[in-house]
């Protein structure tokens, strides 16, 4: 049977010539290049100005957020115990997540007080809007933040507790102070972290930190520090109060 033949059966011409199918595998093997950089490279995270420490990623897996093993490891009913969350007050849960504080927090309170879940991420911020519905919740108020501003409203919160969230603040400076500002007189400001000093502790570096790292870093920010409460397995309680006027 004779094959008809296809544009690729021709004879070679100029323009078909080695150079320029070279040129043109350079100029595709190029755009493949640029889409990979613009697309699978990631810039180096920050690191703090006060400490050097390498700041990390931000979460974005809920299942990661609300693993069962979570339970045994932080204790966060226990947590929350240690802070103390006062019935009626108003808390922000900043960098709320898939809201595994948020829940806990807001049947503290009670329907006196209210809770602010604040994160950055839209799909976080819908799956505490989905548990709060479920919950029968009304005293839960979403707050999509930015990278600099918990946009929380000024002189209104006794209480924001970042819980595995501070390492993660990528202007940890301008996110301090828009934190500041939405504090009370007499306000606290609690981080929750894992404790860089224990290397038993099976959390990348990023991840963890130093009572002595945060002192330095939030007191530069117009934060008094308060104490260090080590009565979880694996966390720093670390209690700041708003300084100043």
């Amino acid at each position: 049977m004779r094959r008809e033949k296809s544009r690729y059966d021709r004879p070679m011409t100029g323009k078909d010539s080695p150079n320029r199918v070279w040129l043109a595998l350079s100029f595709a093997a190029g755009l493949l290049c640029v889409y990979l950089a613009a697309h699978l490279v990631t810039p180096p995270s920050p690191t703090h100005p006060l400490t050097g420490r390498r700041i990390a990623g931000i979460a974005t897996n809920t299942s990661w957020l609300d693993r069962a093993e979570r339970e045994g490891e932080e204790q966060p009913d226990r947590a929350l115990d240690l802070i103390g969350i006062e019935s009626g007050s108003s808390v922000a849960d900043i960098g709320a997540g898939s809201g595994y504080m948020t829940l806990r927090i807001a049947g503290r309170v009670g329907p006196a007080g209210k809770v602010y879940a604040n994160d950055l991420q839209p799909a976080m911020l819908q799956a505490v809007q989905d548990k709060v519905r479920k919950a029968g919740l009304a005293n839960v108020v979403l707050v999509q933040g930015t990278e600099q501003d918990a946009r929380l409203p000024d002189g209104a919160i006794d209480l924001a507790l970042m819980v595995d969230v501070y390492h993660e603040l990528w202007h940890p400076q301008a996110m301090l102070q828009s934190i500041r500002r939405s504090l009370k007189p007499g306000g606290r400001l609690v981080l929750v972290e894992y404790r860089k000093e224990d290397p038993r502790i099976p959390i990348a570096d990023a991840h963890r930190m130093s009572v002595a790292d945060a002192r330095r870093e939030v007191e530069a920010e117009g934060f008094a520090f308060d104490r260090a409460i080590e009565g979880l397995p694996r966390q720093h309680i670390i209690v700041f109060s708003r300084a100043g006027p």
